[in-house]
């Protein structure tokens, strides 16, 4: 028999973060743990906020299948009883997390999936191009990601790269641009050795894409959520972001990550933010990847027992006591 439980933290940041059109303060999750046989499984999810998902709404949709969870059903069968999004996705995980402490297997043995040293961007949100700058410079690792929107996006990538011509840099401008300003600014940012330009526009305003040749290699984001998504979003960019909210877990974002590396695309996992917990299952898809950004749990004053561990923008493989 299987008990589920169901809550809803708050994380607070460190400080303000800001990205085109939204500005967080803190991390309002969803927990799920499941318990069999006196072992737990637990996941946590943020969400889509662009959907307009909230930790509220994540725990209705996910009440609405407590029973089929405690009545034994796995992540595959999970995977038709709710839509993507943050309640699958927390859901999703903490089965995986349940199935390695059932089975005495890692999730490694599980997915078949071979661990090995990842370094994660560490972010720059949107501020004064001196700030950005400042804070490039304290960032101890090298890579770094850049968020931008429409106002004064060279000169806040300048003032960067100035600050850091060591780091391999890329730029998430999160839909905040228009077709005409990626027009103009990428062969600049090209000049700056620029490595990726992640979201310029927005998500169903990308068609353009399709007819443009672009210096630089673009990121689907917003525009690819999951599998479903992914044949439009081929045709546009050359890079597609999986992050676990979107996708609605780990079962759905291993199918992604699968299907994009069978295209010839660029594969990139991100997150949401949320603590350790919601950093450890992208640590998986992380192992396929060429970019990774899963420093999300940096931006809060605490983290989880056993947390993941970051030095100089490496992240190691999550210990059993956090998950997997």
């Amino acid at each position: 028999m299987r008990v589920v439980t169901f809550s809803i933290e708050s994380w607070q940041a460190k400080e303000p973060f800001q990205i085109t059109g939204y500005t967080f303060s803190d991390a309002t999750v969803l927990i799920v743990a499941v318990t069999e046989n006196g072992v737990t499984g637990r996941g946590e999810a943020s969400g889509i906020y662009y959907e307009r998902e909230t930790a509220e709404t994540m725990l209705a949709q996910a009440e609405s299948v407590r029973g089929a969870i405690e009545s034994g059903i796995d992540v595959q069968e999970l995977q038709h009883l709710l839509p993507r999004g943050g309640a699958r996705n927390a859901i999703d995980c903490a089965l995986w997390d349940l199935q390695t402490k059932l089975t005495g297997k890692s999730i490694w043995e599980l997915t078949g999936i071979e661990p090995k040293r990842v370094i994660t961007v560490n972010t720059v949100g949107v501020d004064t191009p001196v700030k950005m700058a400042a804070k490039a410079l304290e960032l101890d690792t090298p890579k770094i990601k850049v968020k931008l929107d429409g106002e004064i996006p060279l000169e806040r990538i300048q003032a960067v790269r100035n600050a850091r011509p060591d780091a391999e840099i890329v730029v998430d401008a999160n839909q905040g641009w228009s077709f005409e300003q990626l027009v103009e600014l990428a062969p600049k940012f090209k000049a700056l050795d620029i490595a990726m330009i992640e979201q310029p526009l927005p998500r169903g305003a990308d068609e353009a894409l399709e007819y443009y040749d672009s210096p630089i290699v673009l990121c689907a984001d917003e525009s690819c959520l999951d599998t479903s998504e992914l044949e439009q979003a081929a045709r546009r960019y050359q890079m597609i972001s999986a992050k676990l909210d979107k996708t609605g877990g780990l079962t759905e974002a291993l199918e992604l990550a699968r299907q994009v590396r069978a295209r010839g695309l660029k594969l990139m996992i991100g997150c949401m933010g949320g603590t350790s917990l919601a950093m450890a299952p992208g640590f998986v898809v992380a192992q396929l990847c060429e970019f990774v950004d899963l420093d999300g749990a940096l931006f809060y004053k605490y983290d989880r027992e056993s947390p993941m561990s970051y030095e100089s923008g490496v992240v190691t493989k999550p210990v059993t006591g956090l998950w997997g």
